[in-house]
């Protein structure tokens, strides 16, 4: 607001319309219909989204102390490794043994990938929960926003992202956190046996179709029961 008021201060005493006098000050409304949102934050601060990040410890605790104790394998295979290429790259022989070094970095590397790559597959039923939860709220999140707008009189909601700068009062995400949590104040923590994400079906249907075969169906995010 500050920047916009010396712009057209400026602009004003360029054309002479200002006196040589002080510049009244301008108090800031609000235009009505107008609103910005944080759809993220309206997200990640929501009942379900918190509630289900609060069990899903407890709920995979043999997913994420098998991924620790593989991540604590790997670095106790890489330490040895890093410790002797360390070593030989500040030896005096070490631009003569270029090779070497390449070889010991490149498995080096090897072992980095191939441990991660571990871990993520351990995870993978931790991750699919995450995109299961983000899932279900997701699918409430339109009707949430439309609710908002209607109770704040809101005609056009922009990305809070998409605005240079904005007054509070034109904030919106707190309304749709409040509309997420009246419609959907829990999410069903663990997917359905085969459950994949909506990207991953949508593929499936794509290449499908090109194949000339019907896709195979898929278990959808779970309904939330009235009133829960």
């Amino acid at each position: 607001m500050k920047l916009l008021l010396k712009c057209t201060a400026a602009a004003l005493m360029a054309a002479g319309t200002l006196a040589s006098g002080a510049i009244a000050p301008v108090a800031a409304q609000a235009v009505a219909g107008l609103g910005v949102a944080d759809q993220r934050r309206a997200v990640i601060e929501s009942s379900a989204f918190v509630n289900a990040n609060n069990a899903r410890p407890t709920t995979y605790k043999a997913q994420y102390d098998a991924a620790q104790a593989k991540s604590n394998q790997i670095r106790q295979q890489l330490e040895p490794l890093v410790n002797k290429f360390n070593t030989d790259v500040q030896a005096p022989n070490a631009q003569a043994n270029q090779a070497a070094l390449q070889q010991q970095l490149g498995q080096i590397q090897q072992l980095r990938e191939q441990g991660s790559q571990e871990v993520q597959e351990i995870l993978q039923p931790v991750a699919l929960s995450e995109a299961y939860v983000l899932e279900q709220i997701s699918d409430k999140f339109d009707a949430a926003v439309r609710a908002a707008m209607t109770k704040r009189k809101i005609s056009i909601v922009f990305e809070v992202g998409s605005t240079l700068a904005h007054n509070d009062a034109y904030d919106l995400t707190k309304d749709i956190t409040a509309e997420l949590n009246a419609a959907i104040p829990t999410a069903q923590l663990v997917p359905p046996q085969g459950w994949l994400p909506r990207a991953q079906r949508e593929q499936q249907a794509r290449q499908a179709a090109a194949a000339g075969a019907a896709p195979a169906p898929a278990a959808p995010a779970a309904q939330q029961p009235e009133g829960r």
